[in-house]
């Protein structure tokens, strides 16, 4: 594939999962009662951002009454509600809140992306599951490679997805240390031209518990938005 849109419209159109297909579908089906007039999506969730990104953040799968209803990733949960209110307050995103895939939404140079692109039952794919999902990001890493210079991974599953055995990093042509490098919050990976970022996953049992606070989420993004060379909009005018 030679272009960010054509993969992102082959992803769509992905049925290689059976238990994530049943899934995805029967919610967009069955729905939840405070969406009952929405039409959900339902379908595999594209990467979202410009496709000269020089920062990507890769969580973990859509949610089933979020992206899953909405078609973009990390829009209408409340997880996305903590990690697009954390993107406008550095600078990087156009707007604090992210409600539906046409409210006007914009990044800057910075792309948001899953390793696994249906949601599934418990918000728990399968190892099985990431592994058969993983040439969508392999190749989501290679078309932007020329630009990307800084990578933020939400969460131990995505960690996994990049620097395990099967590493999507290396698979994209990055050289990858071995050991894997542990997971943890604020850790940072230098690969030749890429920096690597940990964060705990924006999921609500983190940051309703405060393992993972707005302060917190905010300063990995800064350190890692630095390391891309991105200068927040907000920022830089001084709000």
């Amino acid at each position: 594939m030679d272009s960010l849109a054509a993969l992102d419209q082959r992803v769509t159109d992905c049925r290689a999962c059976p238990r994530l297909v049943d899934w995805r579908e029967e919610v967009a089906r069955t729905k939840r009662a405070a969406f009952a007039d929405w039409t959900y999506w339902g379908r595999p969730v594209p990467g979202f951002g410009p496709p000269d990104a020089r920062l990507l953040i890769i969580g973990l799968a859509p949610a089933a009454h979020g992206a899953n209803r909405t078609g973009r990733v990390f829009t209408g949960d409340r997880s996305g509600d903590v990690l697009y209110r954390a993107l406008y307050d550095v600078g990087l995103a156009s707007q604090p809140t992210a409600i539906s895939a046409d409210d006007g939404l914009t990044l800057n140079g910075v792309r948001i992306t899953s390793p696994v692109r249906c949601a599934p039952p418990e918000n728990k794919p399968t190892p099985a599951e990431r592994d058969t999902c993983r040439p969508w990001l392999v190749e989501e890493l290679r078309l932007l490679r020329p630009t990307l210079r800084a990578a933020l991974v939400l969460g131990a599953f995505g960690w996994q997805a990049v620097f395990s055995e099967a590493s999507a990093f290396a698979a994209a042509g990055w050289t990858v240390p071995r050991p894997r490098p542990a997971f943890g919050h604020g850790v940072r990976v230098p690969l030749a031209g890429l920096d690597v970022f940990g964060c705990f996953h924006v999921s609500q049992r983190n940051t309703f518990t405060g393992k993972l606070t707005p302060e917190m989420l905010r300063g990995v993004l800064r350190e890692a938005a630095r390391a891309a060379g991105i200068e927040g909009t907000r920022e830089a005018d001084g709000t």
